[in-house]
């Protein structure tokens, strides 16, 4: 199947996201939610909630994807809502308002640009389960297409990068880092689609900024050491570039859209620790942030004008097809670069 060319007629949209914690007392029961069935110890839950406990039981995202919403209802002309999977505002409270709203058709921005199961799939499974909660007035839910090659996302990460390198050396070695996960879940939703689009995403942005040499590594791993996730580890790799006397390095979260838990926390206090311990100069690349506005309110476009996808100049355009759960239809899920 190939991308589809007819407009679509949407009358709202949902930003749907993975949510946090906006006070020490939700920590604990966030954690819980999202790892529910997986069988994680208490003592490891206990020591991510820590993370969160440091910036006061706060997590950033939800207060960005707010700011974001706020842009994006500048640039659009129809209502916006927002649900998270894990955390209030839920997606089932949000898809049930919708419905008695009125809302028949919405087009859906999750806050991921990846492909595979966690930054794809799983996301119409909440939209789903969302409209089976909303039950016979639901709307049908358009999630719109991953984004990972948009000229403006590579275009955000590019100037972060630029302004970052400002402030560190100018011999400081580009790394790029996305989350890991477990090479048990790479085959899902397309086979290794994840790490393909990361690693194609890392390119494009590097050549944007002008940088011919770079590293792309992971991050953010949990789970029991001999399950294996993807590698290297972002830690590890700092260690070896220590080792090979490496005096600056600008880390580039390519795999956030923003500033994550896993940003303000594994890089910005942990990595940046350690690179200081090994005397090593550090900067981090910005990541989009609310500006992502502009990403969806052009992603919704598309949708409702049947434009052919926007991706990077002089980049082979890869299927765009997609599938459908309970009325929920993804523009993207079989994108397969």
């Amino acid at each position: 199947m190939s991308a589809r060319a007819e407009s679509t007629d949407v009358d709202a949209v949902l930003l749907l996201s993975f949510g946090g914690p906006e006070g020490p007392d939700d920590v604990m029961p966030f954690l819980e939610n999202v790892t529910r069935g997986r069988g994680i110890p208490r003592e490891r839950l206990a020591s991510v909630a820590e993370h969160y406990l440091h910036f006061g039981g706060v997590s950033p995202i939800n207060g960005i994807n707010r700011a974001l919403i706020d842009q994006l209802r500048g640039l659009i002309d129809i209502p916006v809502y927002f649900g998270n999977r894990n955390w209030e505002p839920y997606v089932e409270d949000a898809v049930t308002a919708m419905a008695g709203d009125g809302i028949r058709r919405a087009a859906v921005f999750n806050t991921s640009a990846w492909g595979g199961y966690s930054g794809c799939a799983q996301y119409v499974e909440d939209i789903a389960r969302a409209r089976r909660a909303a039950g016979d007035a639901a709307p049908h839910l358009v999630k719109l297409r991953q984004f990972y090659d948009h000229p403006l996302f590579v275009q955000m990460f590019s100037d972060a990068i630029t302004a970052a390198a400002q402030t560190v050396p100018d011999d400081a070695r580009l790394v790029f880092t996305a989350h890991s996960i477990p090479l048990s879940a790479r085959s899902r939703c397309g086979t290794e689609l994840y790490e393909r689009q990361v690693a194609h995403a890392a390119k494009l942005v590097a050549a944007a900024a002008g940088y011919d040499d770079y590293d792309q590594v992971w991050q953010s791993r949990s789970g029991p050491p001999q399950v294996p996730w993807l590698e290297p580890d972002v830690g590890d790799h700092l260690a070896a570039l220590a080792e090979t006397g490496t005096r600056a390095v600008l880390v580039c979260p390519i795999g956030f859209v923003a500033d994550h838990i896993e940003v303000v926390w594994d890089l910005d206090n942990e990595l940046k620790g350690e690179a200081q311990r090994y005397g090593m100069a550090f900067a981090r690349a910005a990541t989009p942030n609310a500006d992502l506005a502009r990403v969806v309110a052009d992603l919704l476009d598309e949708l409702r004008n049947g434009r052919d996808p926007v991706r990077v100049a002089g980049t082979e355009a890869p299927p765009l097809q997609g599938f459908s759960i309970d009325g929920a239809f993804c523009t993207s899920a079989c994108d397969t670069r």
